[in-house]
């Protein structure tokens, strides 16, 4: 089994001589001079702590950090441009009206953690009503694991399921540590303990595109090509968008958003979530 991980450096960092070449030696954009180490002591690579803060440094313009990072060979750093409170309603404002341009396509916006932090209208008809969901379980993970009428609109929904916790660990990163994650976890344990193993399973893998076949209440199945994509804003989020396959499924789809969503019960209101 595969385990995410981070990279282990133990060499420090040694900048080059003033004067040095290299592709890592343009500067960033608004007056921050982008990491031009490259290596460290010995000729090893330099720890990222290191390069995090030579990018970070003399407060460089939104996105200079992420272009040191990817110079160095490293993965931007997770979160939103500018890093402040405020960057997850940004994202989510600047995001909305794209869902909304796909009236007969479900599309969501999660975070790192794989809250839902928006959606479309087409979205709700399918799966449900976010909004209806208590915040602290208005979660992907949770909605493929306990939610049963997720369970019944998607024809063989285990194989997409377990993949989402997959691809949540294969992203999460320092996330698996943080509070909201355990919080996540304990919902899950809570609401579907049956598959308490998929939580506690080290294997990863990626959210590759893929067809799906849900069968909502008008009983007739309809083909969805899922994919998924990272806004540049913040990578570390993900947009889901469920895509009508043919014409026929864009008008079985456009009908049911029509209709209006539809409202998922809280766990509270729901006596049993789990499957039978």
């Amino acid at each position: 089994m595969c385990r995410a991980g981070t990279r282990s450096l133990t060499h420090l960092a040694r900048g080059r001589p003033r004067g040095g070449g290299g592709a890592a030696g343009a500067s960033a954009r608004g007056g921050a001079r982008a990491w031009t180490g490259g290596r460290g002591r010995g000729g090893g690579p330099a720890p990222r702590r290191v390069r995090g803060a030579a990018a970070g440094a003399r407060r460089p313009a939104p996105g200079a950090p992420r272009h040191a990072m990817r110079l160095a060979g490293y993965h931007e750093p997770a979160g939103p441009v500018g890093g402040d409170g405020d960057g997850r309603g940004r994202l989510t404002a600047a995001v909305q009206p794209v869902l909304d341009s796909w009236p007969a396509s479900p599309a969501a916006l999660l975070d790192q953690y794989f809250d839902l932090l928006a959606w479309n209208t087409a979205w709700s008809a399918l799966w449900g009503a976010p909004e209806a969901i208590p915040a602290d379980r208005r979660n992907l993970m949770w909605l493929m694991a306990a939610d049963e009428r997720l369970r019944t609109v998607v024809h063989d929904w285990e194989p997409l399921a377990m993949n989402v916790f997959q691809h949540f660990r294969a992203q999460a990163g320092p996330a698996l540590a943080d509070p909201r994650t355990s919080e996540v976890y304990r919902r899950l344990e809570a609401d579907a303990p049956e598959l308490r193993h998929w939580w506690g399973c080290h294997s990863v893998a990626e959210l590759t595109a893929r067809t799906v076949t849900v069968e909502p209440r008008t009983g007739q199945p309809i083909q969805l090509t899922l994919s998924s994509f990272h806004p540049v804003d913040d990578p570390s989020a993900l947009v889901l968008l469920f895509t009508p396959d043919a014409a026929e499924d864009r008008e079985r789809m456009a009908a049911l958003a029509e209709r209006g969503p539809r409202a998922v019960p809280s766990p509270s209101a729901t006596p049993d979530l789990r499957a039978g």
